[in-house]
């Protein structure tokens, strides 16, 4: 319980940090209501573009879709692949045996041992994308699902403008 109130603890310190690190470079307009995430035209002839605002912990948080089931996702451009929990992938019936942890992954509480593993189509808000790489830790060990550059870097493009992460296919 301790390690996962210290993950947690620096999650907030990182994403706080981060958010008021993009105020300055483009402080962030005032909104009356804050969506989940919206889809949008692009400025690019037939692309497509979500936008994620940030949430009350200077987060970004949105929905996606493995194998038609809905998960939670916290961007996270920090993480090199998309990181599910256990919990989450056994949603969807992705249950790694023990022997397919053989993966070594540094969390903010140390150490831990993943299994590797490859998404068909992840889709978010409208934004497909087909086989991701990921990883599955334990539930202990990550208690939101992340969406790492596995999935960020197969988009046109991705940044931080106008308080919201875009996302653009």
């Amino acid at each position: 319980m301790r390690s996962i109130m210290i993950f947690a603890a620096a999650l907030v310190v990182l994403g706080t940090a981060m958010a008021q690190l993009a105020d300055r470079i483009m402080p962030a307009p005032a909104q009356a209501s804050v969506a989940k995430a919206t889809v949008g035209a692009a400025p690019y002839a037939g692309s497509r573009s979500v936008a994620i605002p940030r949430d009350a912990r200077g987060h970004f948080q949105t929905d996606g879709r493995i194998d038609g089931q809905r998960l939670a996702f916290m961007v996270d451009t920090g993480a090199s692949v998309v990181a599910l929990n256990e919990s989450s992938a056994a949603r969807f019936g992705l249950r790694p045996r023990p022997a397919e942890y053989t993966a070594r992954v540094t969390t903010a509480n140390g150490t831990v041992k993943a299994a590797r593993t490859r998404i068909a189509m992840l889709d978010i808000g409208g934004l497909i994308v087909r086989d991701v790489d990921a990883m599955v830790l334990p539930d202990e060990a990550l208690s939101e699902n992340l969406l790492g550059l596995s999935f960020l870097s197969k988009l046109k493009r991705f940044e931080y403008a106008n308080g919201q992460m875009v996302l653009e296919q």
